[in-house]
């Protein structure tokens, strides 16, 4: 396994002008399910109450996972640093500025953002927006 170390970009203004927020293919579900169950997962988190798992809609279906709330993943493209301050905050503000929910999953490299499938193209529109401010 190769290690990396992130130094991605770690200023505000670089980060929310080259975000780059790009929609990526497929359904996405959010679930829990005992920690020794085997999943095919894109994200997980233990928590007390399980492991939440984030799952396309064949492994949902398979774990009995509830596929009634859909969502959509965008990844935001710009490298951003782990000591990044405010992207995670300023998108948040944006989305909720134009009622949308959203989760958002932090990577070594990029941040993704889970929303309501129906409001896709409206996110995408609003941290556009963010991005050309």
């Amino acid at each position: 396994m190769t290690q990396s170390t992130n130094r991605g970009e770690t200023d505000l203004a670089v980060l929310l002008r080259t975000m780059s927020p790009e929609a990526q293919p497929g359904d996405w579900f959010f679930g829990t399910i005992d920690p020794a169950t085997s999943v095919r997962a894109a994200a997980t988190v233990r928590e007390s109450e399980g492991l939440s798992v984030l799952v396309d809609r064949d492994e949902a279906e398979r774990l009995g996972i509830d596929t009634t709330h859909v969502y959509r993943w965008i990844t935001l493209r710009v490298h951003s640093s782990l000591d990044a301050v405010g992207l995670t905050a300023a998108v948040s503000a944006q989305l909720t500025d134009h009622g949308i929910s959203c989760n958002v999953i932090a990577g070594a490299h990029h941040d993704h953002l889970l929303v309501p499938a129906s409001r896709l193209n409206d996110a995408l529109a609003a941290l556009r927006q963010l991005s050309e401010r």
